[in-house]
């Protein structure tokens, strides 16, 4: 994949993997434009990159969407990529008497009607550029869930099944389309204790080996793989998918 000279609208690019691609994609010279939630933090960003772009925007507020996509349309009539990195991650507890049937309903909003809304709003304009990609942020937990965060890995799963649908539909066009599946990184989506566990891989390294995989030649698949999600990417491929499940979710 180029990775210079470009026009890039990132969700979710405020913090965790979202900011770190969007500094490393604003690093290598192209034009960069954030979506988030908090104006502050967009604008502490866009100050410290001279160049990067913000619109402040809420993935579940449809006519924001539609907002942003007629805001990117008239001043980067040129976007080229598009990654669908904004998303929320909420423990769930479907075992007690009372179900928060909200959070559910918000990580849905957010993770997958919010990517729905946003490409088909701006698939118009990514269609008009000699060549295109729509990059996706899913998670491993796709292929194996964490029962405590039910609605996040349905979710992740539903887009990794529609990425390959939409795949297959533009096939004829000059738009890649690429799923990038993290593994457990140090970052806040799951809290402030995320950032800082050792078990998580550091942001820094997930950044550097994902990097190091876009400068190569998409897979046939469209998949970017670190190689620490690899054991949650293949366990069931591999035969080893009650065991995986059970190291997730002890009894």
């Amino acid at each position: 994949m180029n990775l210079t000279g470009r026009t890039i609208l990132i969700t979710g690019g405020t913090s965790g993997i979202g900011l770190a691609l969007a500094e490393a994609f604003h690093q290598r010279g192209n034009q960069v434009i954030i979506a988030g939630r908090r104006q502050a933090l967009l604008d502490e960003i866009t100050a410290a990159h001279p160049g990067m772009h913000g619109h402040q925007i809420d993935m579940r507020d449809s006519a924001a969407i539609t907002g942003l996509a007629e805001h990117v349309e008239a001043l980067f009539p040129d976007l080229d990529m598009l990654v669908n990195n904004a998303g929320i991650s909420q423990l769930e507890a479907w075992d007690e008497d009372t179900i928060d049937i909200d959070t559910s309903l918000a990580t849905i909003e957010t993770n997958i009607l919010g990517v729905l809304r946003l490409t088909a709003a701006l698939l118009p304009t990514i269609s008009r550029q000699p060549s295109a990609t729509i990059l996706t942020t899913t998670s491993g937990l796709a292929f194996v869930p964490r029962s405590n965060y039910a609605t996040y890995c349905a979710s992740k799963a539903f887009l990794h099944s529609w990425l390959q649908s939409l795949r297959h539909q533009l096939r004829r066009k000059s738009i890649e389309v690429i799923e990038l599946t993290p593994p457990y990184v140090q970052t806040q989506l799951a809290g402030p204790q995320q950032a800082n566990d050792p078990a998580a891989m550091p942001l820094a390294d997930y950044i550097a080996e994902v990097i190091a995989l876009l400068d190569e030649p998409a897979p046939a698949d469209g998949e970017i793989l670190v190689e620490r999600v690899k054991a949650l990417r293949t366990a069931e491929r591999r035969g080893v998918y009650r065991e995986v499940f059970a190291s997730l979710n002890p009894a």
